[in-house]
């Protein structure tokens, strides 16, 4: 059962669950195409998550209650709103050696060997859940149980852009140089964001991704 909570004086934040389960992704998604398709007017932005949907809006355009009742309305009829199948994106990763820096690490980890890590993460479909945290990181959803590891305890200060990496139950990639504790297991030169676009982000909420093996790693 979903709640609504008043966050702050202007933003709502509707929980589907406490945990990272696909019910509740998939409220997140129809929800997120709901009131970015048909949007009362005083909504400024939606921030998705895992189980969540961070709703931010102007109170100078519209009484706060009035808007929570919205979006009870809304989320009653939620079960019977289609969700729409994401695009499919194959991305090719060069995994191990200095493009995978922590594939041995998450091998010894998990008792699987390094060539068993790969073929698990090549072999299912991720969800991208939400995109955060740097402009373009797709959060992924589906990583196989046997992979999930925790983060690093010490993380780097420069991770390099298309690193692939997985963390706890979480996979994904950085679209950029930055910081970040994850495991790497792989890199790719797919392009997550591109500033010159109209819609810079590659991936939405909604899209899949399948990982192909580009080569190894050196």
């Amino acid at each position: 059962m979903a709640r609504l909570v008043h966050a702050s004086d202007r933003a709502l934040l509707v929980v589907f669950d406490d945990a990272i389960t696909a019910a509740a992704g998939n409220d997140v998604r129809v929800l997120y195409e709901w009131l970015s398709n048909d949007s009362p007017a005083a909504i400024v932005d939606l921030h998705p998550a895992y189980a969540s949907l961070l709703v931010r809006y102007d109170p100078l355009r519209c009484d706060p209650d009035a808007l929570a009742r919205e979006l009870e309305r809304r989320l009653g009829s939620l079960p019977g709103r289609p969700l729409r199948e994401g695009r499919l994106f194959e991305i090719p990763v060069r995994y191990g050696g200095s493009h995978g820096p922590d594939l041995a690490e998450v091998a010894s980890a998990t008792g699987l060997s390094e060539s068993d890590v790969v073929t698990a993460h090549v072999g299912g479909v991720f969800d991208v859940r939400f995109v955060g945290f740097s402009p373009g990181f797709p959060y992924l959803a589906g990583l196989p149980e046997r992979l999930h590891t925790p983060r690093r305890e010490a993380p780097r200060t420069h991770v390099p852009a298309g690193s692939v990496a997985i963390a706890g139950a979480q996979a994904g990639i950085y679209p950029m140089r930055s910081p970040g504790g994850w495991n790497v297991i792989g890199r790719t030169d797919f392009v997550l964001f591109d500033s010159t676009r109209r819609n810079p982000a590659t991936l939405a909420p909604g899209d899949r991704v399948r990982f192909l093996v580009a080569g190894s790693g050196s």
